[in-house]
């Protein structure tokens, strides 16, 4: 991995600083009990089940704790819950730890928790495969959780566990049953963190208090398992736009924490004493997402005239530049995961804008305008979205990108309306190396279209036929080998178009300690010295 995790201490050059002060003004200093942090996105939507966008999740990782957790190791570890299995691999039980209670004072109750699962389990792809093969998911006491499956996997605890996009966080039941296509109202777990509602400030400022009454586990942090200690008082993300801003006050003093860095701007803070860098979690893959509902995408064909467009080094070089912090990966599972394989991705390794064309003359494409949403306020889907729409149109396409806030795209990409109504035909996002780790997490595979599909809503059945084989699979041998058959079929449908895979680069202040390293930004342990 570039770079490595070894911390690089300089000094930044005055005119920076000057900068900084000039840009940030008004800030103030950060204080030894807040912690300020620019986050990578701004934040609007609050409900974790609305979108699987990264802002959304760390904010639920505050306020919303889980029954399971995956640690460093990728292991799944009890969180609010221990469990035991049967003999025969068909019954669950997951036992509520003592001394768990929601921000309000109310005890957690494993009624509480069976509405969650089932709220989560109705959207999320893995949810979804976990629920389809259960036969009753039950309260037995206030304390325990009785969950019978149709046929013995050994997925669930890996789908309870799982630690990012659409994670089966635990709510009170009187959140939980509000319908999954419907936002919660209120911010209430039994996490770490509690939600400031008189603070939020859409789009500018998100603050979370320390949940004076949370009892952490025992053990040490470790990804997103152990012990969840908050370390400061208080966490207020804020809105800079601009990263040269985000750099510049970081160096100043004015902020703890940027979440996220271009790589073009780590000579100014690389060589800054007060400064650390590092790579905190797995990479991320870019992906351009097809909406399969409207035309030109609802015909594969067209798709994969897209994936024959690509260029997955032009991505790249747009958004990282620098290769120690990229590599070209075709692995819908994910370059590194245990699944990987180059299987079909050839056609997305080099572009061949005269073999899109050809393609989408033989599939007697109508050049239909193709509406790409493009956020322009989120550093890390800039230039993809620019460098793909410029693929695209050599590929052969009438492409209209549609430049705007992220929050705004999210509201666009969630309509199924048709693209010269408000829609969309395709959108380049990234997905988390660890959020594509197998069939049945990766949440581009989903095929189950409008009834129950993630976005883009690709209604496929052999695909989803593919998904519950492997779930239904406990050998390694044969997991292996349906996932290299379906990554093949998925390509021949051109289902998605992976276009590479980076690492993000992370910076803090030196005088804060206790950075737990995870696939997910992460604010316990931390504490920042005087």
């Amino acid at each position: 991995m570039p770079g490595s995790t070894t911390s690089v201490l300089r000094k930044i050059t005055l005119s920076a600083l000057a900068a900084a002060s000039m840009f940030a003004a008004g800030l103030g200093t950060a204080s030894a009990e807040t912690l300020k942090v620019v986050a990578h996105s701004a934040l609007r939507v609050l409900d974790p089940m609305m979108a699987g966008a990264y802002i959304i999740r760390n904010h639920a990782y505050m306020i919303f704790d889980t029954l399971l957790a995956t640690d460093a190791e990728g292991n799944i570890r009890p969180q609010m819950a221990d469990w035991t299995v049967s003999d025969d691999r068909l019954t669950y039980v997951f036992t509520l730890r003592d001394g768990l209670k929601w921000h309000d004072g109310q005890p957690v109750t494993a009624e509480d928790c069976v509405a969650s699962l089932k709220r989560w389990g109705a959207k999320d792809a893995a949810g979804q495969v976990l629920m389809a093969n259960t036969q009753s998911l039950a309260a037995l006491d206030e304390r325990r959780i009785e969950l019978k499956l149709k046929a013995p996997n050994d997925f669930v605890l890996a789908a309870i566990g799982k630690p990012s996009s659409f994670v089966p966080f635990m709510m009170p039941k009187r959140l939980a049953d509000v319908p999954v296509n419907q936002p919660i109202k209120e911010m209430v777990g039994s996490g770490p963190f509690k939600f400031d509602q008189a603070a939020f400030n859409p789009g500018v400022l998100v603050a979370y208090d320390k949940n004076q009454d949370y009892v952490p586990r025992n053990e040490p942090p470790s990804g997103l398992a152990g012990g969840k200690v908050a370390k400061v008082d208080r966490v207020e993300w804020v809105t800079m736009p601009d990263p040269q801003t985000a750099v510049n006050a970081l160096a100043s003093g004015e902020v703890d924490y940027v979440e996220s860095v271009p790589v073009d701007l780590l000579p100014i803070i690389e060589n800054n004493e007060d400064v650390v860098v590092d790579l905190l979690d797995p990479g991320y893959q870019i992906t351009a997402v097809f909406n399969t509902l409207h035309p030109p995408f609802d015909d594969p064909k067209k798709r994969r005239a897209a994936l024959a467009a690509f260029n997955q080094k032009d991505v790249m070089d747009a958004l990282i530049g620098d290769p120690r912090y990229y590599k070209l990966c075709g692995a819908m599972f994910g370059c590194g995961n245990p699944l990987e394989t180059d299987v079909g991705s050839e056609i997305v390794m080099k572009a061949d804008p005269e073999a899109s064309k050809a393609m989408l003359a033989e599939a007697g494409y109508a050049n239909e305008t193709v509406v790409i949403p493009h956020p322009t306020d989120l550093v890390l889907l800039r230039a993809p979205g620019i460098v793909g729409a410029d693929a695209l149109k050599k590929g052969g396409f009438n492409v209209d990108l549609q430049s705007k806030d992220w929050q705004t795209v999210l509201g666009q990409v969630a309509s199924r309306e048709a693209p010269d109504k408000g829609g969309w035909n395709m959108l380049i996002t990234l997905l988390g190396v660890p959020d594509m780790a197998n069939p049945i997490i990766n949440e581009r595979l989903n095929a189950k279209g409008t009834n129950g599909g993630a976005m883009g809503w690709l209604g496929d059945p052999k695909l989803e036929e593919m998904r519950a084989a492997f779930a239904a699979s406990a050998s390694a041998d044969e997991q292996r080998k349906m996932a290299e058959e379906i990554q093949a079929y998925a390509y021949e449908q051109a289902v998605y178009a992976p276009l590479g895979q980076f690492f993000r680069v992370t910076a803090w202040s030196s005088s804060i300690d206790g950075i737990v390293r995870a696939p997910v930004t992460l604010f316990w342990n931390i504490e920042k010295n005087p």
